[in-house]
């Protein structure tokens, strides 16, 4: 068994439990799992002490790749997400990746089309995240948020509530992007796509996707 690692906000129900059942099915890998504080707020920076902590713990395991599963790096800018990723890898020694930069891959490989963002955030949240993807480029033709503000009651939104966010935008985008990796939108994917015909991009599966997509690449130096 090879293990594939995260780091997950010390707030998150949904990362660990997305992360199990997209890699229920694959073969020789184990999902292997690191904690981090993640005030209120998001701060415009990463916590750089506390993330290398964690992932030096999860090196312990001897992981194929870690990833930071978290959707801040939409919100605060690439570079952070990059600079964090690079910091990872010389710290540990193993490819490291992030949810929002594995965004930035799959969105320019589906040939940047408009997207209908999803969140459960209130407005000014909601408004933070559509600043930060105009910053990359990524193109918000529609948006839908539920105005949630407390982290923990992101992961309780029900699948119906989340699919009838997906119908609203439908119509109006190319493709539809759930943006929050504490909001189940991946355990509900398929209900999402069956319901508007539309690929859904998920900042939490996007972060599995970067730990599959890194586990077979060769330690650096």
């Amino acid at each position: 068994m090879i293990p594939l690692a995260t780091i997950t906000p010390s707030a998150n129900w949904v990362v660990e439990a997305a992360t199990v059942a997209l890699l229920r099915d694959v073969p020789g890998v184990v999902p292997v799992f690191s904690r981090t504080p993640v005030p209120d707020g998001m701060p415009d920076a990463h916590d750089m002490p506390n993330m290398l902590r964690a992932a030096e713990l999860l090196a312990h395991a001897k992981p194929a790749a870690i990833v930071w599963n978290g959707s801040k790096g939409g919100l605060i800018g690439l570079g952070h997400d990059a600079a964090l990723a690079a910091a990872i890898t010389a710290a540990t020694g193993i490819p490291a990746g992030t949810s929002a930069l594995e965004m930035e891959r799959e969105y320019e490989a589906a040939g940047r089309p408009r997207l209908g963002l999803m969140t459960p955030y209130d407005e000014a949240t909601a408004a933070r995240t559509r600043r930060g993807f105009a910053r990359e480029g990524w193109a918000v033709e529609a948006e839908d948020h539920l105005g949630l503000s407390d982290n923990l009651s992101f992961a309780s939104v029900p699948a119906e509530a989340i699919v009838a966010q997906a119908r609203r935008l439908a119509g109006r985008c190319d493709m539809l992007c759930a943006w929050c990796t504490n909001y189940p939108a991946a355990l509900h994917a398929a209900a999402i796509e069956g319901a508007t015909g539309l690929r859904l991009l998920d900042a939490t599966a996007l972060g599995v996707a970067a730990l599959l997509r890194l586990r077979g690449s060769p330690p650096p130096g």
